[in-house]
């Protein structure tokens, strides 16, 4: 509610209404119209030019901008993860499974070495942020191209894995002749007396004294590369090439129960003790070849025997007696 003001009238001896000219009021409304339209205005411009208000646009794209911060977050903590189960993989690929199948470890320079040459990264320049997005795509590559070198890794030991099941299977590893059927172990590898001419001759094998017709066994996986009696002094005989440079020899035997070409497992029936060719009495003359050069049998026998077994076929073995063949 306006004020009403008065006057003193000395004529009437009494106050009077002070009555406002119309125009003046007229005036005082169009100065407070003007002032409060120029001070809006102001105020309109103030507030547009700082970050007390928002139009619906900004605050969407402020929303969004916090948005892609939060996904950055997670991103980053998700790659972080990602190179620490890489490195725990690293390790044992390159301590455990690679020295395991002896082959070289993978240089840590290798496994994170960055992209050279042509600048992979221009698309992502003169943005905003385009130092923390380029840092994270390097970080990715990186992270990616691990990934395939450890792939291509764990590709390798699967093969060396392979490739040493099937060499673990072709060693001759096992005692040609069960011990159960043997009479005795009569000459094991080094020098022996010759039963024919009685002269020390170097004994490339080992003998196994059993009755005519006990069963013989392949001591390793391989093929049969020959079963006949054309070789000088051996007699009947049996020989198995087991692959990786080694290869076994069964002598004087009675007759084969393998041909020419045919493949064999460890501990298949392969022939049976005789006592043809050059030979003094029924037995199984037994080599192992490495590489063309014949080596001592008895150092392959850890997948049949048990220690106490193998302790008395030592003490035979290295008994400088008659051999006999």
């Amino acid at each position: 509610m306006s004020k009403v003001k008065y006057y003193y009238d000395p004529d009437t001896l009494s106050y009077r209404k002070i009555e406002p000219k119309k125009s003046k009021k007229y005036r005082n409304i169009a100065f407070f119209v003007l002032g409060a339209s120029l001070f809006g205005f102001l105020g309109l411009i103030f507030l547009l030019n700082t970050n007390l208000v928002n139009t619906p646009k900004e605050l969407s794209l402020q929303r969004e901008v916090q948005n892609y911060e939060l996904q950055f977050e997670i991103l980053d903590r998700k790659m972080q993860q990602i190179e620490e189960v890489l490195a725990n993989i690293e390790d044992r690929d390159n301590n455990i499974y690679r020295l395991y199948f002896e082959a070289n470890p993978i240089p840590e320079e290798q496994r994170r070495a960055g992209f050279g040459g042509v600048n992979r990264y221009k698309s992502l320049e003169g943005f905003n942020n385009s130092e923390i997005i380029i840092a994270a795509t390097k970080r990715l590559d990186v992270i990616q191209k691990q990934m395939v070198i450890q792939s291509k890794s764990l590709d390798e030991i699967a093969k060396l894995a392979e490739e040493k099941e099937k060499l673990l299977a072709a060693i001759p590893a096992i005692q040609p002749v069960r011990n159960a059927d043997l009479t005795r172990m009569a000459s094991g590898f080094g020098w022996r007396t010759d039963p024919f001419t009685k002269a020390r001759k170097m004994h490339k094998g080992m003998d196994f004294t059993a009755p005519r017709g006990t069963p013989i066994f392949a001591s390793g996986d391989g093929k049969v590369v020959r079963a006949d009696n054309r070789s000088s002094g051996y007699g009947k005989h049996i020989r198995i090439d087991h692959g990786y440079g080694y290869l076994s020899l069964y002598a004087h035997l009675s007759k084969y129960n393998v041909s020419r070409g045919q493949k064999v497992k460890r501990g298949d029936l392969i022939g049976f003790v005789g006592n043809t060719g050059r030979s003094e009495a029924p037995h199984l003359h037994y080599e192992v070849w490495k590489d063309g050069e014949k080596i001592n049998p008895i150092n392959f026998y850890y997948g049949s025997l048990t220690a106490e077994e193998f302790e008395n076929m030592l003490k035979f073995a290295n008994q400088e007696n008659q051999s006999l063949d």
